[in-house]
């Protein structure tokens, strides 16, 4: 961000280009622009406000109804309240999100419509390439890894709230119910989740995504100055549920059947095991780690570049679902949510139905994934708070920042 840093931008310029030590005419000439690439913690998924997609013709899709095809481009979610668009950035004259919710390192360089599960928009690299055509690129904010060829945020929190709900309202004998067959009751552990081998494998396949990301921009920015921001997560559940969550009419989790139990939970927007909210956190430290590794690797591989990693796995510490209070209002997360049939209306609470009503509706989020994809991301306040996070990255001095929450305040060190 040339206007936030001079010095600092100058002598990158110096450093990273040689004779070019001053702004070229062209660059003075483009307005500045910030960037948002990556997946549904970036693009703004749960904060509501979203706005039309290209498709890959370049043709804006709006909302397309319930029922249409989860691969339809306005699913990307590209939020209006997105950290990009909240964040106070000084010098910075239009933002582009260029995110899509359920994005993975091969959508970078290329079009999500050819992967199983993609979306129908370009590349994400073509996308920046038009931005630059208009726009001086001053910012890069990249949210990358949680989803990957080896595992998702939306199937990992998917898996878990469904043997939640399962484990709930359905003995163990009576799994004659689901789509895609019986539902594991079990809490989720940690290779449930991702193993090391998986994370690994993610960290490498990130990696090389970054790397096409860099030596793109490198290319395509007409002044060479830019930050690169390296977005981690934030885990939406608490280490534990609030006390007046563990148990309803003497029945814990870990029985057959506590309906009464789940309903308050689900209502709570955390319907998940206890002994699943360890190894959730396991998994939010290893994509943080992922994050970290990638980003320390591209800073060996291309020296003098300006970027930082921004860690947020504690923005939302005291504001988690269910942590503080059982109504999902005051928490910066989305609670869990589905809909019966793809309706366009969210059930808020399951007290008082039975085993079929709940298999009408786990079933409508495997159809209609669509209908139930915003559970546990941030919110519009969620992502205000990343917001905040983001515009302590960019005017950092550091290459390696927090961004920490404590008793409602946001500090970034």
């Amino acid at each position: 961000m040339r206007k936030l840093r001079p010095l600092l931008a100058a002598a990158l310029l110096v450093t990273t280009f040689g004779a070019l030590a001053v702004s070229t005419p062209a660059a003075a000439s483009l307005p500045t622009a910030a960037v948002a690439l990556g997946d549904s913690f970036i693009s703004g998924e749960g904060a509501g406000a979203y706005q039309p997609v290209p498709d890959l013709n370049g043709v804006a899709q709006g909302f397309p109804g319930w029922s249409a095809p989860n691969s339809n481009p306005f699913f990307c979610h590209r939020s209006g309240n997105a950290s990009i668009n909240q964040a106070s950035l000084p010098g910075i004259s239009a933002r582009f999100n260029l995110a899509c919710s359920g994005g993975q390192p091969f959508d970078i360089a290329s079009a999500s419509a050819s992967r199983a599960k993609g979306r129908q928009v370009k590349s994400q690299l073509d996308q920046l390439r038009a931005v630059a055509q208009t726009h001086d690129i001053d910012l890069v904010l990249i949210g990358l890894g949680s989803n990957n060829s080896s595992f998702t945020f939306g199937d990992v929190a998917a898996e878990c709230a469904n043997r939640f709900i399962a484990d709930a309202w359905t003995g163990w004998w009576e799994f004659w119910a689901y789509i895609n067959g019986p539902i594991n009751q079990n809490p989720c552990t940690a290779n449930d989740l991702a193993t090391p081998a998986e994370v690994t494998a993610a960290t490498a396949e990130t990696a090389s995504a970054v790397r096409q990301i860099l030596t793109t921009l490198a290319q395509i920015d007409v002044d060479g100055q830019h930050r690169v921001v390296f977005q981690d997560y934030t885990n939406p559940l608490p280490f534990d549920v609030l006390a007046s969550l563990i148990s309803e009419d003497g029945r814990e989790d870990d029985r057959d059947k506590f309906r009464d139990l789940g309903a308050e939970r689900y209502a709570a927007g955390c319907p998940i095991h206890r002994a699943s909210l360890s190894p959730g956190h396991g998994f939010s430290t290893n994509l943080g780690t992922l994050v970290r590794s990638v980003h320390t690797t591209m800073s060996a591989e291309f020296p003098g570049r300006d970027l930082v990693y921004l860690n947020v796995q504690q923005a939302f510490n005291g504001a988690r679902l269910c942590e503080v209070s059982a109504n999902p209002a005051t928490a910066l997360a989305t609670p869990v949510r589905v809909m019966d049939g793809p309706s366009g209306v969210h059930l808020t609470s399951l007290a008082g139905k039975d085993k079929i009503a709940i298999k009408r509706y786990a079933d409508t989020c495997i159809t209609y994934f669509q209908t139930c994809q915003e559970s546990w991301h941030p919110n519009a306040s969620g992502h205000a708070v990343l917001g905040q996070c983001l515009a302590g990255a960019a005017a950092t001095v550091n290459r390696t920042v927090a961004c920490v929450r404590s008793n409602g305040i946001i500090t970034v060190s």
